[in-house]
């Protein structure tokens, strides 16, 4: 394990990684039954040398900025490297974004070079903005042979055997430039800094050391924050290997564990649960005397492991469970969004313990961390170390903003002062979210300050983002609100976004008799078949009266809403009979309308599609 306060830059870090272990393993790239390539360390810096300097023939330097839209494999490791090693700055954007928005975020980036998989490419090309592509330099992988590439280079060709030339970073300067937001609003490119990875690295591996032999199963995409971390820089600078799976389907993820003995995973909620439910349903269809032979088995190995975890003792007692693991798991990660309590409690009464983290883009990705000493699955855990926590304005049950301050925290929002004054104040970093601290140092989160949600697969939306989707609806005016903004209810589930739509004329209410209103319109929701949904949903549907949309502007929402991918919809509309608030520039006041929301309970509803 290399020690990172020697280093002042990540690309000196790899480099020094790459000669320190060059005949160990750093890097498999897997899809369903088969390998796509195997790279050890000495191999991985012959592949990513000649990109390095072929960027540099091209005029790339210290600063440049080079943009990487790519699944998971390892040319997006490769060229990361290269990018590094060069004294650039790295933009890595999510390939799942529509190729407008990412169209827009090279554009707000000022990418030079943009290194892409030839279907996203494609894509691209086709874009309606396609025009607003200003980066000079385009390389695309895995294109067929005679493919049309619109002026762009293939990414397999473009090499130079000569030597490149290694360019220092200091500590301060940026490394990446990372969108915490990527749709049509106001982007949020988060500046961080060499010296951000390089301590928050530092502070993860001491408390998850990983080391020579030591297998990472990477799923999750490595535009990630998280895995962009966990599942390059943090194994690369211990001379550990990343397996780098190509596929999300269930049956190939147990190969994978099975396969190459994978000792961590990280995991988005929505992919825990999912792993739950698998295991509940075998431990179910088990016969009834092996069933309960596994339930008092589970039972001792809680009572064994209530203080801290015995990898050991629990693989022994439930050797068939992590078997089905490999035999070699020691712990999986979980963050991006809230987890469950009983989720996390059932993996580790299995001997699975779960590091369950909460962070944020701007704080380089993990602020608090389970630690496991002792286990406490009603907690996001502990500040790492280095890593300061403060709630802000407390109330009587210490309930405040949560404020992070740290050699993690971001330098700045790209190009936005603004925002950036807004967001650090006085060195501290507000996070938006509701917390309060415990007396044991433990973090336990309880909701939004700010108006935004975090999917269960880690998406930050924010609703200021959505609305030009909805443009051209035949209304005066509309504003989108998170639920849990709009009905504070102190959960991190249930997260949804509301549509509040002004309609142009007196709201029309259809009737189907004299003197008698209709229900809402196909799709709503009763308070009574809404009896089990989330706080908020319950919330809002207890406002039981006021005005409908005429069916025609109902329907019109429901079809804008059906061109969003599925976490960005709206899951319902809420019809407002005032005049929105607005400023001299005729902004609208959000703060203000959420404020008059929340006080006419009892006179709207929300009518859920």
């Amino acid at each position: 394990m290399l020690d990172l306060r020697q280093y002042n830059s990540l690309g000196e870090a790899l480099r020094a990684a790459l000669e320190r272990w060059p005949d160990e393993v750093c890097l498999i790239e897997a899809d369903r039954d088969r390998e796509n390539a195997r790279f050890t360390y000495r191999q991985f810096k012959q592949a990513a040398l000649p990109l390095a300097r072929a960027l540099q023939n091209a005029g790339f330097q210290r600063d440049s900025r080079a943009a990487i839209v790519m699944t998971n494999q390892s040319k997006w490791l490769i060229s990361a490297y290269a990018i590094l090693y060069a004294g650039g700055v790295l933009v890595p954007l999510d390939y799942k974004l529509s190729a407008a928005e990412q169209l827009q975020l090279l554009a707000h980036s000022k990418a030079e070079v943009l290194v892409v998989e030839y279907h996203l490419w494609r894509a691209i090309t086709q874009a309606g903005n396609f025009k607003s592509l200003a980066a000079r330099l385009v390389l695309v992988a895995e294109a067929p042979a005679g493919a049309d590439l619109v002026g762009a280079k293939r990414w397999e060709n473009f090499r130079d055997s000569r030597l490149p030339i290694f360019v220092p970073r200091k500590r301060r300067d940026p490394a990446c430039i990372v969108y915490s937001s990527g749709t049509g609003g106001r982007p949020k490119g988060c500046v961080l800094t060499h010296e951000n990875y390089l301590e928050q690295c530092r502070a993860l591996t001491a408390l998850f050391p990983f080391s020579p032999g030591t297998h990472y199963l990477s799923i999750l995409p490595t535009n990630h924050a998280i895995d962009f971390m966990v599942g390059f820089i943090g194994p690369f600078t211990c001379g550990a290997t990343v397996v780098h799976l190509r596929t999300l389907r269930p049956e190939y993820i147990r190969d994978a564990f099975t396969r190459y003995k994978i000792a961590y995973m990280t995991v988005v909620p929505v992919l825990l649960k999912t792993l739950e439910r698998g295991l509940r349903q075998r431990f179910d269809e088990l016969p009834g005397g092996r069933r309960r032979v596994l339930r008092a088995l589970i039972a001792i190995n809680r009572l064994f492991t209530r203080r801290k975890p015995r990898l050991k003792l629990s693989r022994q007692l439930l050797a068939q469970v992590h078997k089905g693991f490999g035999g070699e798991l020691r712990a999986l990660f979980v963050g991006g969004a809230f987890t469950e309590p009983a989720t996390l409690q059932f993996f580790y009464d299995l001997g699975i313990p779960v590091g369950n983290g909460y962070g944020c883009t701007e704080a380089g990705t993990v602020i608090t961390l389970n630690d496991f000493n002792p286990f406490r699955p009603d907690t996001v855990g502990k500040p790492l170390p280095g890593i300061e926590v403060n709630i802000l304005d407390p109330d009587d049950e210490g309930v405040g903003e949560v404020a992070v301050r740290g050699s993690t925290v971001m330098s700045h929002y790209l190009d936005d002062p603004e925002m950036t004054a807004e967001t650090i104040v006085d060195g501290w970093l507000r996070t938006g979210d509701l917390g309060r601290v415990d007396k044991t140092g433990h973090l336990q989160l309880l909701g939004r300050k700010k108006n935004m949600i975090v999917t269960e697969e880690g998406k930050n939306v924010y609703p200021e983002d959505i609305e030009a989707a909805f443009e051209g609806l035949a209304v005066k005016e509309f504003c989108v609100f998170a639920a849990n903004y709009l009905w504070p209810e102190r959960t991190m589930t249930g997260e949804q976004l509301i549509l509040v739509v002004h309609p142009e004329a007196k709201p029309q209410i259809q009737s189907d008799a004299p003197g008698e209103s209709s229900a809402a319109p196909a799709g709503s929701t009763s308070a009574a078949e809404s009896s089990a949904a989330s706080p908020a949903r319950q919330i809002a549907v207890e406002m039981d009266s006021g005005p409908v949309l005429a069916s025609e502007v109902a329907a019109d929402i429901d079809a804008h809403n059906r061109r969003l991918i599925n976490y960005k919809r709206v899951s319902g509309y809420l019809v407002w009979d005032c005049d929105f608030p607005r400023t001299a520039s005729m902004k609208i006041k959000r703060l203000d309308l959420a404020e008059r929301i929340r006080g006419a309970r009892g006179r709207h509803h929300v009518v859920y599609l």
